[in-house]
């Protein structure tokens, strides 16, 4: 299938959309930039270069211009961070297969959607792609169904699929509520202590802009299947929060073991990166 030079991308003013799209700018594609929020979007120095589009999931594609041979990156997902929450199967799952599935009936012909590496469950040490998930909370779960659905939608309409399993990520625009938006608030507070769980995690941890690179060539590779989009390396939560407390020269001190360590991940685990990214 011949692959235009259009891209949708749905969750565009999200952590992952903001830095994806003006990559995508730069690498002349023409982006269809599909958030909730217009307001927000404006905020970004790409929103005159983006053809921006404000309406939710549950909408459909009734306020999109699909033509044939279009490509889809879907990133939104709602929620976040609470990965407990039934919200995930019961709303998102069924508005994201309901979405992507109206657009390749339009004529969207490659696929790039984003899962997460809770697919995998309670697997520790490294992780292949091809490993097989057993998702053990809500948010894991509504992602590795999504894949099955599209996968078994791929059999009767056939468009290629490409679904990256994120692990984690950092760098500008990162949820408040991730550990080092939590860190530089405190430091930027000038908090003496930061508490936090006893450290030992390992878990692979992938700069913004890197996750972003992954991710275009991903979509420009001319593959299915499903990939890591991942650093490869173990670093433990300790020495992460150590190396960002030494960047911002700040002298706060670590409360360890303060929080219990999280019931839904194991102690060690890191992608494994894929040969074609």
């Amino acid at each position: 299938m011949l692959l235009k030079n259009e891209v949708i991308v749905t969750g565009a003013t999200g952590f992952i959309g903001q830095h994806l799209v003006p990559l995508l700018l730069r690498n002349g594609k023409k982006v269809i930039a599909v958030a909730r929020d217009k307001k927000k979007a404006k905020s970004f120095e790409w929103f005159d270069d983006v053809h921006f589009v404000s309406t939710a999931l549950s909408e459909g594609t009734k306020h999109l211009d699909i033509s044939k041979g279009m490509s889809l990156i879907h990133l939104a997902w709602s929620g976040l961070p609470n990965y407990k929450s039934k919200f995930h199967f019961e709303r998102n799952l069924p508005e994201s297969y309901n979405f992507i599935k109206e657009c390749i009936a339009d004529g969207v012909s490659h696929v790039l959607a984003t899962g997460t590496c809770f697919e995998y469950g309670f697997k520790s040490g490294s992780i292949a792609s091809n490993m097989k998930p057993c998702p053990n909370n809500p948010y894991g779960l509504a992602k590795d169904m999504l894949r099955q659905q599209l996968e078994f939608l791929s059999t009767e309409k056939p468009y290629y699929l490409k679904w990256a399993r994120l692990f984690y990520m950092y760098g500008e625009g990162q949820n408040p509520k991730s550990i080092l938006s939590q860190l530089d608030a405190a430091i930027d507070n000038g908090d003496k202590v930061f508490n936090m769980s006893g450290g030992e995690q390992l878990r692979d941890y992938l700069h913004i802009d890197a996750v972003v690179q992954q991710l275009y060539d991903l979509h420009e590779s001319k593959i299915n299947g499903t990939f890591n989009i991942c650093s490869g390396r173990p670093i433990s939560i300790r020495r992460l929060i150590e190396e960002r407390i030494k960047e911002r020269s700040s002298d706060i001190a670590l409360n360890l073991g303060y929080y219990p360590y999280l019931d839904y991940e194991p102690m060690a685990f890191w992608g494994i990166r894929d040969d074609v990214i």
